[in-house]
């Protein structure tokens, strides 16, 4: 080993700091994937579906039930 690691009066580096404006796309762009997931495994069925069919209902059926979403 090296003595900069053995050496435990090494500082450590500081943190990074991470601007907000780089931030705030990515945060939005999250938040939009989660409400569509949550459409999806929650509300995709019935009059509200916009898929026809019960592909999708049966693709995140157990998902629903997992996640407490009552669907029958």
């Amino acid at each position: 080993m090296t003595d900069a690691v053995l050496d435990s009066t090494a500082m450590p580096l500081p943190p990074l700091p991470l601007p907000t404006r780089e931030l705030i796309p990515w945060a939005i762009f999250g938040g939009l994937l989660m409400l569509l997931a949550i459409y999806f495994v929650g509300a995709e069925e019935g009059a509200t579906s916009l898929i026809p069919g019960m592909y999708v209902h049966e693709f995140v059926h157990d998902g629903r039930h997992l996640l407490g979403f009552p669907c029958h």
